[in-house]
């Protein structure tokens, strides 16, 4: 089957987790993405973030670039900028995570390469998007998460501000620029002009907000954090057990009578406190006091398995370590090895989507330090001496 994106060709400009993390999402489904990394260093993830294993280059960098190929050059340089002109000109797109105004500086700003290739798409990803009063502002998941109002929602009732578990700025970023790259994709097949895209780790958490600004809207109230809780029906959220916690998702009235009679709790249907969800929202703590009542005489999987049985949707909260345990984590193949020079086999995450004719494929893992540089500019025409001579004076 053929990949669906394998005529596409990305320039990757990216460092750290939004924009690789992009790019490695065109890389799964066949776009042919080459790294550009500054020379001797690379992308600082390579080096300074997370794990180190046998090599040099760190679990977060292998997590989040496979699928592509590497090439280094020094972009402050001339020469090494005319290398990446003659690679801009046959690219489709180019993703770059910058602060506004470097990419400019650099001369591989959209402005410049637009020139050279009037099809190229170009992709940024900042911490708050090129315009506007905090443009110029470092972007970081952390800041993202609390200026977006994330924070504000996660954790306990009255608890201090929490970050989201996962860095859910950097990812959203990464997401909502793969899906602007493929929308303008589809547009330059149109019009047969590329455009500029322009998204950011706080628009991409904010966007996913939906919740909490519906309830904004339409109450004028200030959204609070309510744990593991739905801020819209209840109870939909985890529950103490005798050996831990269990999800319970009872999201409507119909749902709500089957969690009481699978548990033998039918008189609380009954109960003024319960009877319809604006009940149960507004008397929260008695109600997890009831069924955490009833819940806490037997251990999560009892209780899972009654409830699944009973058409009540239920599961249980995993470690990652439970997670690659679970049966159907590998039969929806999302756990996959990749052979590595350096570290052998190593371990990443599967594709999520899943598409019947022309789905993704993990072809080959992160790539080293200037893995392709030599290969790349003899397709370019370079030849051994004149690569030879760009390395030696660090160009690449």
């Amino acid at each position: 089957m053929a990949l669906p994106l394998r005529q596409l060709r990305v320039l990757d400009l990216t460092q750290v987790m939004a924009g690789p993390f992009c790019c490695q999402l065109l890389a799964d489904m066949g776009a042919e993405v080459t790294k550009v990394e500054p020379v001797d260093t690379g992308d600082q993830a390579r080096r300074a973030m997370g794990f180190k294993m046998k090599g040099e280059d760190t679990a977060a960098f292998l997590a989040v670039n496979r699928n592509k190929k590497s090439v280094t050059l020094n972009l402050k340089e001339e020469e090494g900028r005319e290398i990446f002109y003659k690679l801009a000109r046959e690219a489709d797109v180019v993703v770059e995570n910058y602060r506004p105004g470097v990419a400019g500086k650099l001369g591989v700003d959209y402005e410049t390469l637009k020139e050279l290739n009037p099809r190229l798409i170009y992709a940024s990803i900042s911490g708050f998007g090129q315009t506007g009063p905090y443009a110029l502002r470092a972007g970081y998941d952390l800041i993202a998460q609390g200026m977006s109002g994330v924070m504000s929602v996660t954790g306990e009732p009255g608890g201090p501000p929490a970050k989201c578990g996962v860095p859910i700025g950097d990812l959203s970023a990464g997401l909502f620029c793969a899906f602007g790259i493929l929308t303008a994709y589809v547009a330059r097949q149109e019009t047969g002009r590329g455009q500029f895209i322009d998204t950011s780790l706080f628009e991409g958490a904010l966007a996913l907000s939906v919740w909490e600004t519906a309830e904004l809207w339409a109450t004028g109230r200030i959204p609070q954090p309510f744990g593991s809780a739905h801020r819209l029906t209840a109870p939909y959220q985890a529950l103490k057990t005798r050996d831990g916690y269990i999800n319970v998702g009872a999201n409507n009235q119909r749902l709500w009578k089957r969690l009481c009679q699978a548990i033998g709790r039918e008189e609380l249907v009954d109960d003024g406190r319960f009877a319809t969800n604006e009940d149960r929202m507004k008397n929260r703590t008695e109600l997890v006091e009831e069924l955490e009542a009833t819940f806490k005489k037997r251990d999560t999987d009892e209780w899972v398995e009654i409830l699944l049985e009973a058409g009540f949707p239920a599961g249980p909260i995993y470690n990652y370590k439970q997670v690659f345990e679970d049966p159907h984590t590998h039969a929806r193949e999302m756990m996959v090895e990749m052979e590595h020079p350096v570290e052998g086999v190593v371990r990443g995450l599967g594709i999520p989507l899943k598409l019947s004719e022309t789905p993704g494929k993990v072809r080959h893992a992160a790539p080293l330090l200037g893995e392709h540089t030599e290969e790349t500019l003899q397709r370019l025409g370079y030849s051994e001496s004149e690569i030879a001579d760009l390395r030696r004076r660090k160009i690449i």
